[in-house]
């Protein structure tokens, strides 16, 4: 009976080695996309959230503690911050409230909103409260209406609630929110 030779059977250590590393990597990828869709808190966004953001030509510094968003089932994102807008005009200050960034299509109010980065705020009017959305150079690219939740419990500066459908979330300013969800 013939046997391997040690350099054979080192070959054959190594190359089972490597396959199961890849099997492990696959695995390791495959479980970090497949997460549940899930409501992020600020403690969940601490990892991804920036500490300081550009918008309308300077830089405005994020409040980790109010922010929440939305992790997707395929690892994509929608989350929300408010940000120190106190260097901006008092027109931008009205507007800019928090920095809004979404990896992923979304609705809201009717309106889609591409990925990318934008200022949000909820302004009053005669009307109602209205949600609107800013481009990075602050210019208006929405408004739509905002609803006032007198029953809501503890409300925080800014946060990220599941509404009773699924796949949609609604985004709180204190008491006011909007609806949103992932543009099909």
């Amino acid at each position: 009976m013939k046997f391997l030779s040690r350099p054979c059977i080192a070959l054959l250590v190594l190359v089972l080695i490597a396959l199961s590393t890849q099997q492990i990597t696959a695995q390791t990828q495959s479980s970090a996309t497949s997460q549940p869709e899930a409501v992020l808190h600020p403690a969940d966004l601490a990892k991804i959230l920036p500490g300081s953001v550009f918008f309308r030509g300077q830089s405005a510094t994020t409040q980790g503690r109010n922010s929440g968003g939305v992790r997707y089932a395929d690892g994509y994102f929608t989350f929300a911050a408010l940000v120190d807008n106190s260097g901006y005009s008092t027109g931008i200050q009205e507007k800019y409230q928090a920095y809004f960034i979404t990896e992923v299509p979304i609705t809201i109010g009717g309106h889609t909103l591409a990925p990318g980065a934008y200022g949000t705020g909820i302004v009053k009017n005669g009307g109602g409260p209205q949600f609107v959305v800013l481009d990075i150079g602050a210019h208006d690219l929405f408004t739509t209406g905002a609803v006032n939740d007198a029953k809501l419990h503890r409300p925080t500066p800014l946060q990220v609630i599941a509404d009773d459908g699924p796949g949609k979330y609604r985004l709180y300013f204190g008491r006011n929110y909007v609806e949103f969800e992932r543009a099909k």
